[in-house]
């Protein structure tokens, strides 16, 4: 019963969240409706979890196994899951949409590996077209020290995206490009801009994700935390991409750990332009 409540506490606290975020307010006194709808979720969770007590068991101690083998072996262990844990929650609260932070934890990334291998960011033609781009845009852009990667990273996305040409898939088939093939046509799908777009960013020292929607595939690229965001916004706004982002908002992703992502997908005309769809149903990170 301690084991079956302990796991109920820690399934409680993000569906918590999530209802918190999602369900209107009643502004009870003393905020009694937020704490009888914590009840009420660790009451049906204590309930579900009793009902299948020997599967929760043998689950648990399975697990347990998995975490002990894992450091032994200095994998991933019982530190890692707490950490994992706390940033998750730390993000999911302060999200306004708390629910897509586990879906992407949970969901599989459509054609993975198809996407890793065409992520050719070590393509001496992909580096070369990287850095083209670099010596094209931006180039006299000297006071942003601390964000050089950054700002290079831009020039590239000006570069790709000033010069992109939409191509749709063979009717019936999912056809990824390698970059190699896409920085000679520069055309293809979504997922064949967000597959270049990385390995361009990434053959220049950028960090990229790829974040998978509903049909649709993006590129985002790590900004860091909130101060980095501000610095980044006015760069953008005064002095990279002026004209294109005039009177609109930066869009941006922040994922577990407080870090934040930045869209450059090909519909946008400036780094953190407008999303084509906010649910996230996966992200894979190009570490």
């Amino acid at each position: 019963m301690i084991i079956i409540f302990i796991l109920n506490i820690l399934i409680t606290i993000p569906i918590f969240i999530i209802a918190h975020h999602n369900l209107i307010t009643l502004d009870w006194a003393n905020h009694v409706d937020r704490v009888l709808l914590f009840i009420l979720i660790l009451v049906t969770i204590q309930l579900i979890l009793r009902a299948m007590r020997r599967i929760t068991l043998i689950s648990v101690i399975l697990y347990l196994l998995f975490l002990l083998f894992g450091t032994l072996s200095g994998r991933y262990n019982f530190q890692t899951v707490f950490e994992d844990y706390r940033s998750m929650m730390y993000t999911m609260n302060d999200d306004p949409y708390p629910q897509d932070i586990i879906i992407t934890k949970l969901l599989p990334f459509p054609n993975k590996s198809t996407i890793l291998n065409a992520v050719e960011y070590q393509n001496p033609r992909v580096r070369a077209f990287a850095i083209k781009a670099v010596n094209k845009h931006f180039k006299n852009v000297k006071k942003y020290y601390d964000y050089f990667t950054i700002i290079q990273s831009f020039a590239v996305f000006k570069e790709i995206n000033s010069r992109w040409n939409y191509v749709s898939d063979p009717k019936g088939h999912d056809y990824i490009a390698k970059a190699t093939e896409s920085v000679q046509y520069l055309s293809g799908d979504c997922d064949d801009h967000s597959v270049f777009m990385a390995a361009c960013i990434k053959s220049i020292g950028g960090t990229m994700r790829l974040i998978h929607t509903k049909g649709h595939i993006y590129p985002e690229l790590l900004i860091g935390s909130k101060k980095d965001l501000e610095h980044i916004n006015y760069a953008i706004k005064k002095e990279l991409f002026p004209m294109e982002s005039k009177n609109k908002s930066i869009n941006y992703h922040i994922d577990e750990r407080g870090n934040i992502w930045l869209n450059l997908d090909y519909t946008a005309k400036y780094p953190g332009g407008p999303f084509m769809n906010e649910e996230i149903l996966g992200a894979l990170t190009l570490d």
